[in-house]
């Protein structure tokens, strides 16, 4: 361990957007991650120049719609690896028990191991939660499943361990890796991964999840509701309970099953009829 590390801070002006960056940097940043109200913070041994760098290219494509502003800072060294890993607890969210690697998986659980970069995509954010919630209400385990911006992989990792055949992808060539490297983690398989989006989907599916933001369930309707099949279901999540009514209206044609709220996130499940 050297003697010092670097510390990113990233602060946005606009919170919304704290949960789509903080997904990306978890996936380009393998050390440990904080995520505040507007900011997030990355902590390594490494330079993080290379993250200020790619958040900054990805805001670029999203023409000029994220203000960020950075702020990195060397400091003392005081073993910051142990004391995130020792502030990561196991979680229960329905019937799964989502644990990282230093800690033991539970007997009355399905128990899905994930050793996350930060407090997302590991059940702990409420948009990850309440998905897993709903997971283990819709799937049955004859299902063929898409999980659509799959990041760490494990909403298709639990639809596989209830039974169901299970297709993912994500723009994110990062986040790919790390679904596959989670699949493996679990001695589990998936029939499809790829990068890119619901648009390349070759066929049509008996439930779709879509754990995103409010801005990209809207831009990519058409492809969420092609590639779920007549009577099947479309579950959407990643939305803030503010944005709720631009993702809602896009998808009147659906028929709304249930709405969970944790926090200030929602979690819409829909029938293709």
């Amino acid at each position: 361990m050297s003697g010092k590390y670097y510390e990113l801070t990233i602060t946005l002006e606009k919170e919304d957007f704290v949960e789509f960056i903080a997904d990306f940097v978890a996936n380009i940043a393998g050390d440990g991650l904080e995520i505040g109200e507007n900011h997030i913070i990355v902590r390594s041994e490494n330079d993080l120049s290379y993250v200020e760098e790619a958040v900054t290219s990805l805001a670029g494509t999203l023409g000029g719609a994220i203000a960020i502003d950075y702020k990195m800072e060397e400091k003392e060294n005081q073993d910051w690896i142990a004391r995130y890993q020792n502030s990561i607890e196991p979680i229960e969210a329905g019937k799964f028990y989502i644990y990282p690697s230093w800690y033991e998986a539970k007997k009355d659980k399905i128990n899905i191991k994930i050793d996350p970069a930060l407090a997302f995509g590991s059940g702990h954010h409420a948009t990850t939660f309440s998905c897993l919630d709903a997971i283990g209400t819709y799937v049955h385990g004859t299902e063929h499943v898409l999980d659509v911006g799959c990041g760490s992989g494990i909403l298709g990792l639990a639809c596989r361990k209830l039974g169901a055949k299970v297709d993912l992808c994500d723009t994110d060539p990062i986040s790919v890796d790390s679904c596959e490297q989670n699949f493996a983690l679990n001695s589990e398989e998936y029939e499809e991964l790829w990068e890119g989006s619901a648009n390349q989907a070759k066929g049509q599916y008996d439930i779709v999840i879509a754990n995103i933001i409010a801005d990209v369930l809207k831009f990519i309707v058409h492809d969420l509701k092609r590639a779920t099949k007549t009577d099947g279901l479309l579950i959407l999540s990643g939305i803030l309970d503010k944005k709720e009514r631009q993702v809602t209206e896009v998808y009147t044609d659906f028929e709304l099953l249930e709405r969970k709220q944790k926090d200030e996130w929602v979690t819409l499940v829909y029938k293709k009829s």
